[in-house]
């Protein structure tokens, strides 16, 4: 009965040292976002034996179509990482876009974005607050910075919306490309939430 009985103890003092190393980083443990759905709080996931699961552990897939892609998106993007999207979702007045199909954005995005399929970037300028004009759109003022991601490096859908939007008139400096995408994502553990509308 002892035996178990520290066991039992051992197994319950350590689980919460257990769950506190995985941090995002050093003194950053979590970082709570306001969604359309309320607050969430972003972490990763605190399993250290945690696995990644399809379609996340696949290596190869056929080029073209699904291609290892730039560091930069376009010509005055800036290409951002999983730090930069954490404090872009806390600080920073803007979007952050999940570009990728909506059937992928449904199963699962990051918490606080919006599903922008990349095919449809170039028309939705209206809701990023540029004017509609005879020859396209004007994109002047106080328009947000934009946070275009899709499944990873190996993805061209946000790419492909980046230069889209540039193309019909948005500033190229507004626009920040997560390149590490759902891919990254998910290989660091990071809160995934499926996608709402």
């Amino acid at each position: 009965m002892r035996n178990v009985f520290l066991t039992l103890c051992i197994v319950v003092f350590a689980s919460p040292v257990i769950a506190d190393e995985v941090g995002i980083t050093n003194d950053i443990m979590s970082v709570i976002v306001e969604t359309n759905e309320g607050p969430v709080e972003i972490m990763r996931n605190q399993d250290p034996e945690a696995r990644l699961g399809e379609p996340w552990v696949k290596t190869s897939r056929p080029c073209p179509n699904v291609c290892i892609q730039p560091m930069i998106a376009a010509p005055g993007v800036t290409t951002i990482g999983e730090l930069e999207v954490l404090e872009f979702l806390q600080t920073v007045t803007g979007v952050l876009v999940d570009g990728r199909v909506r059937t992928e954005y449904e199963e699962g995005t990051i918490p606080g974005a919006i599903s922008v399929p990349y095919t449809e970037a170039a028309d939705r300028l209206g809701e990023f607050g540029c004017e509609v004009d005879f020859d396209g759109w004007i994109c002047e003022g106080d328009i947000p910075n934009v946070v275009l991601f899709c499944n990873g490096p190996w993805c061209g859908q946000s790419p492909t919306a980046a230069r889209r939007m540039i193309e019909a008139g948005y500033p190229a400096e507004k626009i920040y490309y997560y390149r590490g995408g759902m891919q990254n994502w998910n290989m660091l553990g990071l809160t995934v939430v499926p996608g709402t509308y």
